[in-house]
């Protein structure tokens, strides 16, 4: 019988106004890759302003790894970023304006992901 892939889903729904939630996906994300679970930082409501260039340079949370570093380990790593599609359209934030590896989606593409996934955690 062939063994199901493990693969957590994290919704960042902040960014710089709570540094700590924003980090804290990318924290569990790179443990998980870690462990060799597959990792999906999902990016909704103001969290997507961790995907525009420039953005998490500025991103400290006391306690934590700079957010940018924890973002380029998370990709090194092979982890994954969705940045919601409606909630950049909202933000009037271009593709272009993404850091490189982010993926926009639609709901179709993230509830599929969910389905598969063996966990999923909010922030």
């Amino acid at each position: 019988m062939e063994q199901k892939e493990e693969k957590i889903m994290l919704f960042a729904t902040h960014a710089g106004e709570d540094p700590e939630r924003a980090s804290l996906p990318f924290v569990v994300g790179n443990a998980a890759l870690a462990m060799d679970v597959k990792a999906i930082v999902v990016l909704q409501g103001t969290g997507v302003y961790l995907a525009k260039k420039g953005y998490i340079e500025n991103v400290f949370a006391g306690g934590l790894p700079p957010l940018k570093e924890l973002v380029d380990n998370f990709k090194e790593q092979g982890g994954r970023i969705f940045v919601c599609s409606p909630c950049i359209k909202e933000r009037q934030i271009k593709e272009s304006d993404l850091i490189e590896g982010s993926e926009v989606i639609a709901a179709g593409v993230l509830v599929d992901e969910l389905l598969s996934a063996s966990a999923s955690l909010v922030y």
